[in-house]
């Protein structure tokens, strides 16, 4: 008489994966009304008065066509650094779970103006530069007063278009492509950061 052996069949996973587990970790984020019209105003004006400079990328292109200013705590800004703190650890709690140490850049203010103002398709992340994990972009200037000058972040060919309401925070990973487009009338003024951290692995 023949010994019947059974054999234990193995679980199927989908398309032959074994996930240890699904990714958690989102686009972006967004908080409305982050900073109020006349907060926006008095960044504005901090920035002009401190001067502007050509903005630059780490290569000579033509990508990009800025003018920027740095702002830090010891510019009567500390404020500002306090609610972007807030804001950003409540998003990364909900939407990121990135480990991070804070923000050790300053922040850079960014002046874009027609008819050619604008940031081609780049990441902010980079070799031999700090370890960046969240950017933060800051719509500074009402919508109303500017055409063109719209924030794309890219995770498929076509883009995702963020909200440029005055006043709004924007938050997503810093290897995420993204890009503004040209500002086709008047100026549009946004406010810049990354929020560093460990290398990820």
């Amino acid at each position: 008489m023949s010994e019947i052996i059974e054999l234990k069949k193995e679980p199927k996973f989908e398309n032959s994966s074994w996930n240890f587990e699904t990714d958690q970790v989102n686009l972006y984020a967004f908080w409305n009304n982050a900073f109020s019209k006349l907060e926006c105003e008095t960044i504005i004006n901090t920035a002009k008065t401190k001067g502007l400079i050509k903005g630059k990328t780490r290569e000579e292109s033509d990508v990009r066509d800025s003018k920027i200013s740095w702002l830090y705590p010891s510019d009567n800004l500390d404020w500002v650094f306090r609610k972007v703190t807030d804001i950003t650890i409540n998003l990364n709690e909900r939407f990121f779970k990135f480990d991070l140490f804070g923000l050790n850049e300053g922040f850079q203010f960014t002046n874009y103006e027609s008819p050619s103002g604008k940031y081609g398709k780049h990441v902010d992340r980079a070799m031999s530069v700090s370890v960046r994990k969240l950017s933060i972009s800051i719509q500074l200037t009402n919508p109303d007063e500017y055409e063109g000058g719209e924030l794309y972040l890219y995770d498929d060919d076509k883009g995702t278009l963020m909200d440029k309401t005055q006043g709004t925070l924007i938050l997503f990973p810093s290897y995420v492509l993204h890009e503004v487009m040209p500002v086709t009338k008047g100026t549009r003024n946004s406010l810049v950061t990354w929020v560093t951290g460990k290398q990820f692995k």
